[in-house]
């Protein structure tokens, strides 16, 4: 047993813990508390076991978890920036990178390269498995919207452009998700004015 090797993987997997204290912007479905990004990874990787069948295009199931469950590690060190927070995304991307370096890093040489090589991908969104782990990112927040009455479109005067943006490449994950979500999740709540219509 390489003692060095345990203690390193170790170290992340506490380090990851952290993530449960990365509180987001959406509402449970019971409407009574925040989502942690932990619960969030949770939640599509669970998506992603049982609605596989609707990508675009044949993924490998462990490597698309596996982004899943990866993603948002970074936000352990960057916070977490709401999907409509314009100013916030001016310094996402540079925040991610080097909290990505630092805790990707924390592994053994061959599972940092192996989880950054999934974040980087996940972040690029050019595979099939990065397409249909990025629609569910997108899709997974819509139900618990939708769940939750809107309360968080409401709350933060979220406009059906901004959503429409947001979405633009879910369709390229998964076009059946993408029209479910649209349909039964995004457009009752313009027809409620839960969702401004790009006023």
């Amino acid at each position: 047993m390489d003692r060095q090797r345990l203690e390193r993987q170790f170290a992340f997997i506490l380090e990851a813990d952290k993530e449960k204290s990365v509180m987001r912007q959406t509402l449970l479905s019971n409407g009574m508390a925040h989502e942690n990004d932990a619960d969030h990874a949770w939640h599509m990787a669970l998506m992603c076991l049982l609605l596989s069948e609707y990508a675009n295009e044949k993924i490998d199931m462990l490597r698309t978890v596996g982004m899943i469950l990866i993603h948002d590690i970074v936000e352990i060190d960057a916070g977490d920036t709401y999907a409509y927070d314009e100013q916030g995304q001016t310094t996402q991307r540079d925040r991610e990178l080097k909290a990505a370096d630092r805790l990707y890093n924390l592994l053994p040489p061959d599972q940092a390269a192996k989880l950054r090589g999934w974040w980087d991908e996940f972040e690029e969104g050019k595979t099939p498995e990065a397409r249909f782990a990025r629609a569910l990112d997108n899709v997974q927040p819509a139900m618990l919207n939708c769940a939750t009455d809107g309360a968080m479109w409401r709350q933060n005067g979220v406009r059906l452009s901004q959503i429409l943006n947001r979405n633009k490449n879910t369709a390229d994950g998964s076009a059946v998700l993408w029209d479910y979500a649209y349909e039964h999740f995004i457009r009752p709540h313009v027809e409620k004015g839960n969702i401004l219509d790009n006023a």
